[in-house]
């Protein structure tokens, strides 16, 4: 079955940017000028992904609304003779269908992909983490839908960590199926790294089949008192096969200060108007 719809939460408030996000939501904050929320959308849309369903929180509208249409700016612009600006906000709100439901209550991940129940349906669907941007050839969530269309099981991203790390993510005992693909047996949410089964940890990117709903439903708070995905999956693997994706790409967590610094730089690099002036300016520092 055809993946047609992405769930992106967006509720969280973001205090580790503090205070730029006193007043910004954290995913409109721009790697270079472009929202980060954008990357994740274009990647959505890249992969074949019809209709985006935000998971939103009080104050969160703007990444539903960078991607609506702005006539009143667009005749600002054209008055101006700046078409390309024009063009340019115009391929944004038509990038894809937009929807949103409120997350009521910071109740952890698991809770916020319950609350888009409703919106998703009975269908297989993706979740992408905003706080994950992921630059690859292949668009990441269409690396796991491919194996999604072959096997009808859902699938994670995976990531190896180093040791010290094991414990900021949810990790995976498995077993290898081929070459970056996992049969997971088991799931731990943050092991302490002497209790962890392996160092493949679940990175922001998800292809889920419905029945995970019904898990999240009945599912007790876990860690930090919250609904929390990777304990939902735990239960999903009990029920029926899950596997997982060593991906190919770079990941930059930009929830994450220095993370969001490498990713600024990353895709400026990429940008041919920027490169030249970004690699010089790094030979001059210490």
């Amino acid at each position: 079955m055809k993946l047609r719809k992405a769930v992106i939460p967006v509720a969280g408030l973001g205090t580790r940017f503090l205070p730029a996000t006193k007043t910004v939501p954290k995913e409109l904050l721009p790697i270079v000028d472009i929202p980060s929320i954008q990357y994740v959308v274009q990647e959505a849309v890249d992969a074949g992904i019809e209709e985006i369903i935000f998971v939103t929180g009080r104050g969160k509208d703007g990444s539903e609304e960078h991607f609506d249409a702005a006539p009143e700016l667009e005749q600002v612009l054209a008055d101006r003779g700046q078409q390309e600006m024009v063009k340019m906000l115009r391929r944004i709100a038509e990038m894809t269908e937009v929807v949103s439901v409120r997350q009521k209550k910071p109740l952890g991940l698991g809770h916020a992909v319950l609350c888009a129940r409703d919106l998703v349906g009975a269908e297989p669907f993706a979740v992408m983490l905003a706080d994950d941007l992921i630059d690859s050839e292949t668009p990441c969530i269409r690396q796991l839908s491919d194996i999604f269309e072959r096997t009808d099981e859902s699938v994670v991203a995976l990531m190896e960590v180093p040791e010290t790390e094991v414990q900021q993510y949810g990790i995976i005992k498995g077993k290898v199926v081929q070459e970056r693909l996992y049969q997971v047996e088991a799931t731990v949410e943050k092991p302490p790294a002497k209790e962890a089964p392996s160092r493949m940890a679940i990175i922001g990117r998800y292809v889920l089949r419905p029945e995970i709903f019904s898990i999240l439903q009945k599912l007790p708070p876990g860690k930090g008192g919250e609904i929390q995905l990777t304990d939902g999956l735990a239960q999903l693997v009990r029920e029926r096969e899950v596997y997982g994706c060593e991906f190919l790409g770079d990941r930059y967590d930009i929830g994450d200060k220095f993370g969001f610094v490498r990713a600024t730089v990353a895709y400026a690099l990429k940008r041919p108007d920027l490169k030249d002036k970004v690699l010089e300016y790094l030979k001059t520092t210490k």
